[in-house]
This record gives structure tokens, C-alpha cells and sequence, in this order.
């Protein structure tokens, strides 16, 4: 008879334990095999700041963006950016700029609001540019690898459960600075790059 309890008291305590299990696996929202995935186009505008942001001007820039939200709360990307930014200094001639091709990967953060619509974020993640300067002022700056480290804030808003579009403001803690070094008369290119931009995107 004790043997029977016992039985029947494992086979009820399996199952309170399982259906304890499915109420709280949903609350970390992980669906194997149905990680949202998208990607979106962007644009905007930026400026280094220091002593590099006193030798260049504002500048457009031009993206595109993979990412992946395998988490509720927590997404990555990968992107591409383009973006030109003008030199200003009268010892080369008008148009000249320093063309910068970037790629970066971040980490995106925050919760989830207005039934799951609005998603806004802070990011971290590493980035890699390589500055290009134009023709006519090779002479004095110069082509450079640049390592940075992404900073963001920003929000991105659904419409629908598949179109969204966001705002983003990044400011990028640069290393390995040299572009500008014959430039500024110090020896030595200082400053971040700040950029503002505007995104489109789709989610699948």
C-alpha cells in the first residue's frame, strides 16, 4: 500500500512540476526556431568631434543593417555605413572629404512597449572604419583604419508586425586616430564621431 502512495505521489509531483514548467518557460520568450530576424536602410548625418571635427564638416551618411532578436529583451546587428565627410580647410580646394566605410556589430537592449510596438534600446558593440581621403588632399590627410567602439540610443516603432522604422543617436569613441595628423599642427588626431539617423526596415 505504501508503495502505491509513494507511486502516485511521484506521478502528481511530475506533473505539477510540468505544468509549472510551461507557465514559466514563456516569460523567457525564446522560440527555437522562430528568432525574429529583419533588416532596415538608413540615413542621416554626423561630425567628429576634437580637433578631427575641426578639420572636417557635418556629413550625410548612408546604411544598411542586419539583425536578429533572439531574446525578448535583447537584439544584435550587424551594419554597414557609408559617409563623407567634407574637410574644411583652406589649404585644400573646395569638395575634398574624408569618405568613411564602417562596419560594426552591436548588442541593443530594452523593453518592450505599447504591446510589443515601440522597443526602445541602448547598444554597445565594436566597429571598424576605414577613412578614405579624397584626391586633392592626399597631400596633407590621409587614408587610416580606425577602431571604434558604437555607443546608441534610439527606439524603434512597429506598424505592422512585419514594418518598423526608428531613430537612433550614436556617439563612437574612436582609437587609432592618425588621419589628421599632419593637419592640425599638434601631431596627433583627436576625438569621437557623432552620428544622428533615421531607419526603415522589415521584420520576418
Amino acid at each position: 500500500m505504501g508503495g502505491i502512495a509513494l507511486v502516485a505521489f511521484c506521478t502528481a509531483g511530475s506533473a505539477f512540476a510540468a505544468i509549472d514548467a510551461t507557465r514559466v518557460a514563456p516569460g523567457f520568450k525564446f522560440e527555437e526556431g522562430k528568432t525574429p530576424v529583419g533588416a532596415d536602410l538608413r540615413g542621416g548625418f554626423g561630425n567628429f568631434t576634437g580637433n578631427a571635427g575641426s578639420r572636417t564638416g557635418t556629413g550625410g551618411l548612408l546604411g544598411v543593417a542586419a539583425d536578429a532578436q533572439p531574446w525578448r529583451f535583447l537584439g544584435i546587428e550587424a551594419s554597414y555605413e557609408g559617409q563623407r565627410l567634407p574637410i574644411d580647410d583652406s589649404r585644400v580646394g573646395n569638395g575634398e572629404a574624408m569618405w568613411r566605410h564602417n562596419l560594426s556589430l552591436m548588442a541593443k537592449g530594452g523593453p518592450l512597449l505599447l504591446k510589443d510596438k515601440l522597443f526602445p534600446y541602448l547598444g554597445a558593440g565594436l566597429g571598424l572604419s576605414y577613412l578614405n581621403a579624397s584626391e586633392g588632399a592626399e597631400f596633407l590627410y590621409k587614408n587610416d583604419f580606425i577602431e571604434e567602439v558604437p555607443l546608441a540610443a534610439g527606439a524603434d516603432y512597429h506598424f505592422t508586425r512585419h514594418v518598423f522604422a526608428g531613430a537612433r543617436f550614436t556617439y563612437r569613441p574612436l582609437f587609432g586616430t592618425s588621419f589628421a595628423d599632419q593637419a592640425t599642427g599638434t601631431g596627433q588626431t583627436s576625438g569621437g564621431l557623432i552620428n544622428y539617423n533615421l531607419s526603415v526596415g522589415g521584420q520576418f
